[in-house]
């Protein structure tokens, strides 16, 4: 109750700034105004909003095609040698700061880093490819942030279905294949969907990833508010973008399980 309450006198505080003017080389504000929101409608910052987005939705269903495979042998496989591997690779990353996370894809993504040796060394590639500083080297780390836990709800979804289920299609006559695409995805919708919007609710408040990894060249919302608040102290604006990404984000969220209820659905039956 008490850490509800914080919470919410801290969005307060937060939205009271959005809505006052910014008075430039000074940390106090002006009167109300409404001129923040306006100014996101710019090319500038609307573009930040739309790739936040589509980063947010590709993390997610990267996460999910890489994660679902992970979560089935987690569940289904009969060694106890592999459960465990796929476990401790899994969950280890959760117990790692994303800074330090991020610091290891700088090292593993750069020019002269782990991939391009590799590429290199087989003489694959004769120029390094360049994964630093791209929409493509983000989108890597951040999957390799959000993975873990849509690892962990589809494990969850998947072990809570009954193979009767599967062992009863099988005797009907269905191959490995239409087994899984007619009985177990579907059962596993709740998962599914609960994977898909906490991946992207947690990559939209990104900000040590993109700030990195990303160099400046590809910014996120959380970036963007980094920028304005503390390099040009338009701590207005940035509760502005704040408010506006938090909207932002619920409609995201609403919209993914309202075109996924179809899916959620079937799975809870």
């Amino acid at each position: 109750m008490i850490t509800a309450a914080i919470f919410a006198v801290a969005m307060l505080a937060i939205l009271q700034y959005s809505v006052r003017a910014h008075i430039p080389g000074s940390l106090d504000v002006g009167g109300f105004t409404l001129a923040n929101f306006a100014g996101m409608l710019r090319p500038l910052y609307a573009w930040v909003f739309i790739d936040t987005v589509w980063l947010c939705l590709l993390t997610a269903v990267l996460s999910l095609i890489f994660g679902y495979p992970l979560a089935y042998a987690l569940v289904r496989s009969r060694s106890l040698f592999i459960k465990s591997f796929i476990l401790i690779v899994t969950v280890t990353p959760l117990f790692l700061g994303e800074v330090v996370r991020t610091y290891s894809w700088i090292v593993v993504l750069g020019n002269n880093g782990f991939i391009n040796s590799v590429l290199r060394g087989t003489g694959i590639i004769e120029q390094p490819i360049q994964l630093l500083f791209t929409v493509t080297g983000v989108t890597i780390a951040l999957v390799h942030v959000t993975l873990p836990v849509v690892v962990v709800m589809l494990a969850a979804a998947i072990a809570h279905i009954d193979p009767a289920y599967e062992k009863a299609a099988e005797s009907l006559g269905a191959g490995p294949v239409r087994v899984f695409l007619t009985v177990t995805l579907p059962l596993s919708g709740p998962g599914i969907v609960a994977g898909l919007t906490t991946a992207f609710a947690w990559t939209f408040s990104a900000f040590a990833t993109p700030q990195l990894v990303g160099g400046g060249k590809v910014n996120m919302v959380s970036n963007l508010v980094y920028q304005l608040g503390f390099a040009n102290f338009n701590f207005p604006f940035a509760a502005a973008l704040c408010v506006a990404g938090l909207a932002l984000t619920y409609v995201s969220i609403a919209a993914m399980r309202l075109t996924l209820r179809p899916l959620e659905k079937v799975g809870l039956h």
